[in-house]
C-alpha cells in the first residue's frame, strides 16, 4: 500500500531555505527558474514540529541526531554506577566510531564523535549498558588501548536491534559505524518547487544608531527573497513503515496521520523572524493505492502557472495539477482512493462567488474532506479498511 501527499502552498516574500551564499534555494525546471525548498529542510521541519512532539515524544518514539554520544553515554553510565575513571576510559574511545580516529574535543574540552549519530534515548541507554559490561569484562587497561581492544570490537559489542522510532522509521538512518544499524527510509520527500517561474527580489535595509544622534545609516545590508506557490510531494510505503516499526500497525497509522498534519502545518525556519512567512497550504490531496507506484505531479508545472485577470496563481496551479493528474491516471490506469481539501471557493472555469461545491465540479474524482482533520480521519479509515480487507 502506498500513501501519497500532494500540497500546493503559497508563501509571502521570504527566504525559507538558503544556499551557501545566503540566497533562497532555486532550481531550473522545465527550462524556467523556480523557487526551491530542499527535501532535507522539509523533513527537519516535520521531524521537529510540535505535531510530532505531541504525538510521539512522551512515548520515546522520536530520535535525535548528535555528536554528543559520549555525553549521553556518560550520563547513562552514572546511573549504572560506573566511577569517574571507568566512564572516562569508555567515552574517550567513542570518537573512534566509524573510523573517526583520535579524540575530538571542543573548545570547552567536551568529547564528541566525529560522526553524527542518529539515535533514540532508549538506544543510548542500550549501548551504554553494553559498553559497561564489556569494560567490566576486559578491564581498564585492555579497554583503553586501541592495540589491546580495536574499535571494531567495541562497535560489534555495541550492536543491537534498532529501537522503534517514528521519525527514523519514516526518514531512515545512514551510519558508518557497525554499532548502529542502517534503516531504509519508508518515506520519500521531494524538493518543493514553485509552480510559477521565479522572480528574485532584494530587500535593501539600513540601521540607525539610536544613541549617537548622527544622521544617516550606521549599517547597510540587503536580503534576497522571493514569493512563490510551491508544489510539495511526499510518499509513504506502508509495508516498509510497518517493518521499521517492528510490525506495529497502530503506531504506523498514527505516524501517517501525524505526517499528513505535519506536512501541512510545519514551516521551514529560515528568516522567519524577519519575514513571518507563516502561510498554510490552500490545497492538499492524499492518495492511497494498493500498489506501490509513486507518482509525482510536478510535471503539471513544466509550463509555469500564472495568474489571470480573474484567477489567482493558486487557483490556476490547482487546475493544472488536477488536469495533469487526470491524464496521468488514465494513461497508466492508476487506481486507488483520493481525497482533498481546499480553501478555494472557486476555480478556473467557474464564476467568482460560486459556492464551494463548484470545486467538486473540477475535482471530479476526489472526495472533498473540507478540512485537515477530515483528511486525516479519511486516511486512517482507508488504512484500517485495507488492513481488515
Amino acid at each position: 500500500m502506498l500513501i501519497q501527499i500532494h500540497i500546493l502552498q503559497n508563501y509571502v516574500p521570504s527566504n525559507l531555505n538558503r544556499d551557501d551564499s545566503g540566497s533562497p534555494k532555486s532550481a531550473i525546471f522545465g527550462g524556467y527558474p523556480r523557487g526551491r525548498i530542499s527535501s532535507q529542510c522539509l523533513k527537519r521541519s516535520m521531524r521537529h514540529s510540535d505535531v510530532f512532539k505531541a504525538a510521539f515524544k512522551d512515548d520515546g518514539l522520536l530520535a535525535n541526531r548528535t555528536n554528543l554520544l559520549p555525553q549521553l553515554v556518560d550520563e547513562a553510565l552514572k546511573e549504572l554506577g560506573a566511577d569517574e575513571k571507568a566512564r572516562q576510559t569508555i567515552i574517550r574511545r567513542l570518537p573512534e566510531l566509524g573510523g573517526g580516529g583520535a579524540i575530538k574535543e571542543d573548545y570547552e574540552g567536551e568529547i564528541k564523535t566525529k560522526i553524527l549519530v542518529y539515535l533514540t534515548p532508549v538506544e543510548a541507554k542500550l549501548v551504554s549498558e553494553k559498553l559497561w559490561h564489556l569494560y567490566q569484562e576486559v578491564g581498564d587497561k585492555v579497554f583503553s588501548s586501541s592495540k589491546s581492544l580495536p574499535i571494531k570490537d567495541i562497535e560489534t559489542t555495541m550492536g543491537h536491534e534498532t529501537p522503534r522510532s517514528v521519525d527514523m522509521a519514516m526518514f531512515g538512518r545512514m551510519t558508518t559505524s557497525v554499532a548502529f544499524n542502517n534503516v531504509e527510509a519508508a518515506v520519500q520527500v521531494a524538493h518543493a518547487i514553485s509552480t510559477n517561474s521565479l522572480t528574485r527580489e532584494f530587500d535593501y535595509f539600513t540601521a540607525v544608531d539610536d544613541i549617537s544622534g548622527e544622521t544617516g545609516a550606521s549599517m547597510i545590508g540587503d536580503l534576497e527573497m522571493n514569493s512563490s506557490t510551491y508544489y510539495k510531494y511526499i510518499n509513504i510505503c506502508w509495508e516498509d513503515l510497518v517493518k521499521n516499526l517492528g510490525g506495529d500497525t497502530e503506531v504506523a497509522t498514527q505516524a501517517v496521520t501525524a505526517l499528513i498534519e505535519a506536512a501541512a502545518l510545519a514551516q521551514p525556519s529560515g528568516k522567519q523572524n524577519s519575514t513571518a512567512a507563516q502561510n498554510l497550504p490552500d490545497f492538499m490531496l492524499v492518495e492511497i493505492s494498493p500498489k506501490n507506484i509513486p507518482v509525482s505531479y510536478a510535471n503539471a508545472f513544466l509550463k509555469p502557472a500564472t495568474h489571470g485577470r480573474q484567477t489567482s496563481m493558486m487557483q490556476n496551479s490547482i487546475n493544472q495539477l488536477h488536469d495533469y493528474a487526470e491524464r496521468l491516471r488514465k494513461a497508466y490506469a492508476l487506481n486507488g482512493s483520493r481525497a482533498y481539501y481546499t480553501t478555494e471557493t472557486h476555480l478556473p472555469g467557474h464564476k467568482a462567488g460560486d459556492a464551494p461545491a463548484a470545486v467538486n465540479q473540477v475535482l471530479t474524482t476526489m472526495a472533498d474532506k473540507e478540512s485537515l482533520p477530515g483528511l486525516q480521519a479519511w486516511a486512517a479509515e482507508k488504512i484500517t479498511e485495507a488492513l481488515n480487507g
